[in-house]
């Protein structure tokens, strides 16, 4: 992915957001849901820190730094409190047994070496320390609408008509992305080395509806249109 994708949306970005606030909500609790007691974390992709200054203030779980490779995104970040390097995650320089909590929130769909990006993570968290990806499966109800906008350029076709949110996501964006299937991510993640997976969804209404109300994450991934695998580092 160009690493600059995001720098002229990042405002964008953060709007949609804001016009879908209980789909934020539902996502940001279900990245709550495995930052318990998680020790040093780093963000990759963390983005504008939205999700993150959400986390600290509203749930007590505080990142304080990221990685972003988009200049726009990080200045919105860094403004918001987070020590962001600039740089792609296959790229990024993230030290060794330095991090207890390596999270991938939103992110692994703009990653275009996920393995890479995975064995840098690997070697920088500590024995024990744990990987978290969240994303849209490739299999979910918003992978396949998202799949089909991104096949014919634009929200407004007629294949689409009323089956996608009010307020969707922006073309832009979903042009940029290659989501993968939970499998595939989960595979990845394997062949890097991480074990002992845990997994947790949310988003389980059809895209029409998510934006309805705030769902509490719940275990597995064979529902959510929102996936968290959460794997450890022996």
């Amino acid at each position: 992915m160009d690493q600059k994708s995001f720098d002229k949306y990042a405002e964008k970005y953060d709007a949609w957001f804001m016009e879908n606030e209980h789909v934020l909500y539902s996502e940001v609790r279900l990245v709550a849901h495995f930052l318990k007691n998680a020790g040093r974390i780093l963000s990759v992709g963390c983005g504008s820190g939205l999700f993150e200054m959400i986390l600290e203030k509203e749930f007590g779980i505080t990142i304080k730094e990221g990685i972003e490779p988009s200049v726009d995104m990080s200045e919105i970040a860094t403004k918001r409190g987070l020590s962001v390097k600039i740089s792609t995650a296959e790229d990024a320089e993230c030290g060794v047994e330095v991090y207890d909590t390596i999270l991938y929130n939103g992110c692994p769909g703009y990653i275009s070496d996920l393995e890479k990006a995975l064995t840098n993570s690997y070697k920088a968290l500590r024995k024990g320390g744990k990987v978290i990806l969240i994303d849209i499966p490739k299999e979910s109800s918003y992978g396949l609408l998202y799949n089909l906008a991104k096949s014919v350029g634009r929200w407004d076709h007629p294949l689409l008509k009323d089956v996608f949110p009010r307020n969707p996501y922006p073309i832009e964006l979903v042009e940029k992305a290659n989501w993968r299937t939970t499998a595939e991510k989960i595979t990845s993640m394997q062949n890097v080395g991480f074990t002992d997976f845990e997994y947790a969804q949310t988003l389980t209404k059809h895209p029409i509806y998510s934006n309805n109300m705030v769902e509490e994450p719940v275990s597995g991934y064979d529902c959510g249109d929102y996936v968290a695998i959460c794997g450890y580092k022996k």
